[in-house]
């Protein structure tokens, strides 16, 4: 792999003119088909197997034309303080705008709140429904305006109304202020740690530019694929923040290479060899654990790890061509000032000489841990431990308008209907009656409907709604408890358990659905796949590994460091978002069920990561244990070379992803802080302090593998050892180094 990289930086620095113009092309493309795509689709939630999904779909079968997949608006009216909405002023304001909603060209219905009994029981709100025929994606702006125009008409008499549901739902910042907070950081720890604009501005450009690919692309496929922004967002988060650290790892080895001598053309090419290998494996891990997401069957998650996955082989290919042929234009303007000035001589890498190097941070801390190894051991596993504790009271579930900041309609919305009707009807059970082979429908569903109003827990069963054939109903249980309340998830279990009595006696079937029941089935799923998938990407964890780093032990160590920093990051997530600690200082105004989808994106995305500062940290640390140093020495010479930039790139990564935590969507702010700090956690302490406490303890047994898996595994050549070999640096010893080929340039 060395050998062919090699070749390809060399290529890319040479036909740097065709390249650039290349990836131009490309982005100028993807650009020209976004702007001429469709719209792109609104994320669906579809659970193929489950319960829930399944009984919707059967009210979709039996129910057709029923406005069940269109857009609706959940009027909420609210009577000032010491009035009634029953008030002769207040109803009248309500009928009125009930009946302009309902003359909208799209609308199906519009319910009286008043006659359908949707009162509370002091008088103070007061609801309607108004059901769309098209989703809320396929609105015209007409049908928006007259919904908003009553609505703001009946706003100017002093009542008070909020809208909930789907159609005129706010849509979240995007966001852009903090994610540009993100990139203005990266920028200038790039700087520090190179010394050069140049070299700072170098891995933004190209980073911006594999994202500007990624997104247009995304955009341009979403109507053919269903790939909407949201499903775009983690795929512009990862392709930012590797597209970044991609670059920044060839850009640091180029500069060393540049010091030991080495012409720029050759330069360049050893860079893309030797650290274009490890961004290779890197990419290819990020992208195994992404695209391992399809396993758990759910269509939505599958695009979004798809697509991400996408976007990070988009970072490696710019990664390989582009920043070569960028380097190719300005050779010297990367290196250091004090270098381009020619007031201080480059040397070679302390991984490749044998004397006495300048100490630097990284050398000096290396060899703390390496004196002390086992109390920083102790002290990094405890405090993982410690942090990862609230993690064993994980809860799942999928947040709604409950979750949305008070300064939206839908939120104040909710919180006025869990207020006059109580906590549980903003999260009525659906339950889908199939009489198809009852003798007598009517009696059926009323006995599972008498059944299920006895279950302790329902506080309301509606009247039952037949079909136009009569072999289908639907009922709404209304439960005591909140949506996202325990006791509602053991509510649904109980009903489900209890059905097959219930059925025979009724001689009928049904099934539970609505967004409580659907939300439960969803985050069982994701809990029921989580294990396997960790499992999963743990075990190729050590298989990569051991084909990197030739050692049992080595890849056991990244494993096991690995688990405790993505249990760590549960863990801060489950404090914060779950339990409210610090949430006031991130902008969580309710606090409540992790997002389903989070623990399997963590254990996905951090799996990639941390094998990325593990290839880049212990590959320096191998090279000068194999080329002849003592175990200890070689840790605190790989540190010497390689921790200044493995810190830096954990830095980018950390103020990129800390910039989705600005995001007004919850997901994207739990994804965000759980990457960020899973990112902090396994940079700076299982990798900077773990890793080479362990390796410190176990010596020269760190290294060993059997001679016959030695045999049986190919040698993949992360590190470029064989270019190591060829291309000697221009200081050996006569005899011992190859000439090296003149800069064209």
């Amino acid at each position: 792999m060395a050998t062919f990289l090699y070749q390809v930086g060399r290529m890319a620095f040479r036909w740097r003119w065709l390249v650039t113009l290349l990836w131009v092309a490309v982005l100028a493309a993807a650009g020209f088909a976004a702007v001429k795509a469709p719209a792109a689709p609104d994320d669906g939630f579809a659970m193929p197997g489950l319960e829930s999904q399944k009984a919707f779909d059967l009210m979709d079968e039996r129910f057709p034309g029923s406005g069940a997949e269109g857009a609706s608006a959940r009027l909420v009216f609210i009577a000032p303080d010491g009035e009634k909405v029953t008030a002769t002023q207040n109803k009248a304001v309500i009928e009125e705008l009930v009946g302009e909603a309902g003359d909208g060209s799209q609308v199906v219905r519009a319910v009286d709140p008043f006659q359908a009994d949707a009162v509370s029981a002091d008088g103070s709100v007061a609801y309607s429904t108004v059901t769309f025929e098209v989703a809320a994606a396929d609105l015209t702006d007409a049908s928006k305006e007259q919904l908003e125009t009553a609505v703001d008409q009946a706003r100017d008499t002093g009542l008070t109304v909020e809208i909930g549901g789907n159609a005129l739902a706010t849509q979240p910042a995007a966001g852009g202020s903090a994610e540009a907070m993100g990139i203005a950081v990266a920028a200038v720890v790039l700087l520090i740690t190179f010394g050069s604009m140049a070299a700072a501005g170098l891995p933004l450009l190209t980073a911006i530019i594999g994202v500007g690919v990624s997104m247009t692309g995304i955009i341009a496929l979403g109507s053919t694929f269903g790939l909407s922004l949201t499903t775009g967002t983690l795929a512009s988060m990862l392709g930012l923040a590797c597209g970044i650290d991609y670059a920044l790892f060839v850009v640091s080895r180029y500069r060393e290479e540049r010091a030991k001598g080495h012409a720029p053309d050759e330069a360049v090419a050893l860079a893309v060899g030797t650290a274009g290998s490890a961004v290779v494996f890197a990419g290819l891990t990020v992208v195994i654990a992404l695209a391992g997401l399809s396993v758990v069957d759910i269509p939505m998650l599958t695009k979004m790890g798809l697509s991400a996955a996408g976007a990070v082989v988009i970072a490696v290919l710019i990664c390989l061509t582009l920043v070569p042929a960028l380097l190719g234009f300005w050779p010297k303007a990367v290196l250091a000032r004090r270098v381009r000035k020619g007031t201080k001589r480059g040397r070679p890498d302390a991984g490749h000489d044998r004397g006495r190097s300048t100490e630097n941070a990284g050398s000096r801390w290396a060899r703390l841990v390496v004196r002390r190894p086992l109390p920083v051991l102790l002290l990094g596993v405890v405090g993982l431990g410690a942090v990862a504790l609230p993690a064993t009271g994980l809860q799942l579930g999928m947040p709604g308008d409950e979750s949305k900041p008070t300064s939206t309609t839908e939120r104040r919305a909710y919180d006025a209907l869990a207020d006059g009707f109580g906590p549980g009807f903003n999260g009525p059970l659906t339950v889908v009656v199939d009489t198809r082979n009852s003798d007598d429908p009517e009696a059926a569903v009323s006995t599972i409907s008498k059944e299920i109003g006895a279950t302790d827990g329902i506080v309301s069963v509606s009247p039952a709604q037949f079909n136009q054939a009569r072999d289908a109903a639907v009922i709404t249980a209304t439960p005591s408890t909140s949506p996202t309340d325990a006791a509602t998830i053991d509510l649904v279990k109980t009903i489900r358990g209890e059905r097959p009595a219930v059925e025979q006696q009724a001689s009928a079937t049904y099934e539970i659905t609505g967004s409580t029941a659907a939300n439960i089935d969803f985050a069982q799923k994701f809990q029921s796949a989580l294990v396997p998938y960790l499992i999963v990407v743990v075990g190729l964890a050590i298989v990569l590994l051991l084909l990197v780093f030739r050692s049992i032990l080595v890849p056991l160590k990244a494993a096991l460091g690995y688990l405790l920093s993505v249990l760590a990051a549960l863990g801060a997530v489950v404090m914060v978002f779950q339990h409210g600690h610090g949430a006031e200082l991130l902008g969580v105004e309710q606090t409540g069920p992790i997002m389903s989808m989070m623990p399997i994106f963590l254990v996905g995305i951090v799996f990639g990561l941390a094998m990325d500062y593990e290839v880049f940290l212990v590959s320096r640390i191998r090279e000068a244990y194999v080329h002849g140093e003592r175990p200890g020495q070689a840790i605190v010479s790989g540190f010497r070379s390689s921790s200044r930039v493995v810190v830096a790139a954990a830095l980018i990564m950390i103020a990129v992803f800390s910039g989705f935590i600005g995001s007004a969507e919850s997901m994207i702010k739990v994804i965000g802080f759980g990457l960020a700090v899973a990112v902090l956690f396994d940079a700076f302490v299982v990798r900077m302090a773990i890793v080479p406490a362990v390796l410190a303890l176990l010596g020269d047994r760190a290294w060993r593998l059997p001679r016959w898996l030695d045999r049986f595994l190919p040698n993949v050549d992360i590190e470029g050892e064989a270019l190591t070999r060829k291309h000697t640096t221009p200081d050996a010893p006569a005899g011992q180094r190859e000439s090296v080929p003149a800069y064209r340039g």
